[in-house]
């Protein structure tokens, strides 16, 4: 299977490199064109305030539109949106071996700009029929689906793995990022060669596992949760690639994780500090060292299912008045809050409780850009929708399409939790990936082609 991947690679890269180079991509901020650029993607709609509540569909409507191969697709009206089928049932033997997307900032797909071909990454549990972490790829012109294989041979320990808290690269078009107990692993899906990005080891002791990882978009600074070899979480460590240098941040609570933004200057702690309510916030600038603290409590503003961009962060002010409302909140100067950006229809919908800003970029002004978001819950009369909105205070909302999840179907390993589809977008903005059940008995992984043109007109 590893001779057969290798060979499907080489097919590939040779196919993207043409008069180019080999990483069939570009650098930078994830900015920039494609050589199929969606300026216009088709359906979708804008609407405001949340102000429309679309009957749920059943199994049997969703049956008839979704194909059981691979390719692309159109969702019935009002959505009109494309959308494109990664996984069947043949790559579990039949069975529902499909892990879950890893999260909503954690990318599933490449940097693709100014490629013909996104690469996609899934896992497909072995145990249950499937290959492993396995490699896909999506022609963006003709709209094939092509699996690669396995990233690992059978006989790798990390062929088991579930890729949770994997992704790709923001600029490197071929590089994933893997944690592998002490070390943060930057894995290149061309040539299966993995480089040591850190080692915890060495200043942590043997007994250290890193978890939770992000990367700034320019892939210098990292983060990560440091847990102990029971899985106690001990806190949050940055590591700079420039000086080979790590930055601790002991737990000061309960901790929950960590991130940093994607400029790689500031970084975000979650955890219960004053042991009331949920998470509170850390933001420290770790060029200055500054640390300030945002408490969860009513009018604090404390926020939650967030997502960061680049000097800023989108997420859940769950103390807001307005329902399920998300805010971003600037972290150059000061934390300072934002407006709120979204909202939903009332207090029963979370429609985009997984907020993923992937596509955030360091050359737009934060009010020219948008987050999406995802979610599943048994809200009977309403349709769960992947929605995308302007972080601009304009409380605007594009509806791009049903996520299909049925929390009773038997589809998905797990809970409810593995079943909610936490979708992420690419670097561009322009393709939103999910998994969902479908209201079956397995779970697979779906891209649809997002109209942000509908918000900005470009």
């Amino acid at each position: 299977m590893a001779s057969l991947l290798r060979s499907l690679h080489t097919a590939f890269l040779v196919s993207c490199m043409g008069a180019a180079s080999l990483s069939c991509g570009s650098g930078g901020d994830g900015a920039g064109g494609s050589s199929s650029s969606l300026a216009s993607a088709a359906g979708g709609f804008v609407e405001k305030d949340g102000n429309a509540v679309r009957a749920r569909w059943s199994r049997d409507v969703v049956q008839s539109f979704v194909p059981t191969g691979r390719g692309k697709f159109t969702f019935p009206a009002p959505y009109n949106t494309e959308g494109v089928r990664l996984t069947t049932a043949s790559d579990c033997g039949g069975g529902d071996c499909v892990w879950y997307v890893g999260y909503s900032y954690w990318r599933n797909m490449n940097n693709h700009v100014n490629s013909d071909r996104m690469l996609v990454f899934l896992s497909f549990d072995r145990a249950r029929g499937g290959g492993g972490p396995t490699l896909l790829s999506y022609n963006k012109v003709t709209d094939d689906v092509t699996v690669l294989g396995p990233l690992f041979d059978s006989s790798h320990p990390l062929s088991w793995a579930t890729g949770n808290g994997w992704y790709f690269s923001a600029s490197l078009p071929t590089a994933l990022y893997i944690n592998d107990g002490s070390k943060m692993l930057r894995y290149d899906v061309a040539t299966l060669q993995a480089q040591v990005v850190f080692d915890v080891s060495g200043q942590f002791g043997a007994d250290r596992v890193v978890t939770q990882m992000y990367s700034s978009n320019d892939d210098q600074v990292h983060s990560a949760t440091l847990q102990s070899g029971s899985g106690e979480a001990l806190g949050c460590l940055v590591y700079f690639e420039a000086t080979g240098q790590f930055q601790w941040f002991p737990k000061a609570g309960d901790f929950d994780e960590c991130q940093v933004d994607k400029s790689g200057r500031h970084l975000m702690i979650f955890e219960q500090l004053d042991g009331v309510y949920g998470f509170d916030n850390r933001y420290i600038d770790l060029s200055t060292g500054a640390e300030q603290r945002v408490y969860h409590l009513p009018g604090a503003g404390a926020i939650g299912h967030h997502d960061g961009g680049f000097g800023y962060v989108v997420g859940h002010d769950s103390f807001n008045p307005l329902p399920n409302a998300s805010i971003s909140r600037n972290l150059d100067a000061s934390v300072s809050e934002g407006p709120v950006d979204h909202r939903d229809y009332n207090w029963d919908l979370q429609q985009v409780q997984h907020i993923s800003h992937t596509n955030a970029r360091a050359s737009v002004p934060k009010e020219q850009q948008y987050a999406c978001g995802s979610n599943a819950d048994r809200v009977s009369y309403a349709q769960n929708e992947i929605i995308c909105f302007p972080l601009d205070g304009s409380l605007r909302q594009l509806v791009v399409a049903p996520v299909m999840t049925d929390l009773d179907a038997s589809g998905g390993s797990g809970g409810d939790y593995e079943k909610s589809p936490k979708g992420n977008l690419d670097v561009t903005g322009q393709y939103f990936i999910w998994t969902t059940n479908l209201g079956g008995a397995r779970l697979d992984a779906f891209i649809v082609k997002v109209p942000a043109h509908l918000l900005y007109g470009t």
